[in-house]
């Protein structure tokens, strides 16, 4: 069916393939956790200022949201580095290990302005993130 040189380029190929693969860089998953609990005032704060339209943004499309109750057990496939303590805890997650946090809500422009170094701490940004 193959020649021999047509079985050498065959596994050519399938060296070179194999090889980008295994060099390729592995791309983390990245997300932005928020653990909050009803009744929480800065998290409706949170949530009429950014919220609505934090997935459209460049922040929210690197790292899009998750939202987790305080009072529940976190999933097996998250690890923090400290059980929060607060209300609103934004935690940055690569790989769900904690990348950093920000504990309560400073307002809009403070929030983005302590995502985007989170996001440069992972990696994820390219300093082109912008609010809408």
């Amino acid at each position: 069916m193959f020649g021999s040189h047509g079985v050498n380029m065959l596994l050519r190929g399938l060296i070179i393939c194999l090889l980008v693969a295994l060099t390729a860089p592995a791309t983390a998953e990245v997300r932005l956790l928020m653990i909050e609990q009803a009744g929480c005032d800065w998290c409706a704060q949170w949530d009429a200022e950014v919220g609505s339209v934090y997935a459209k943004t460049e922040e929210g499309k690197r790292a899009p949201l998750i939202r987790h109750d305080i009072f529940e057990p976190l999933p097996a496939h998250i690890s923090l580095d400290r059980r929060a303590q607060y209300t609103p805890t934004f935690v940055l997650l690569e790989a769900g290990a904690e990348v950093g946090r920000i504990e309560g809500y400073p307002g809009e422009d403070f929030f983005y302005g302590l995502l985007q170094r989170l996001l440069e701490r992972a990696g994820t940004t390219e300093n082109e993130g912008e609010k809408p």
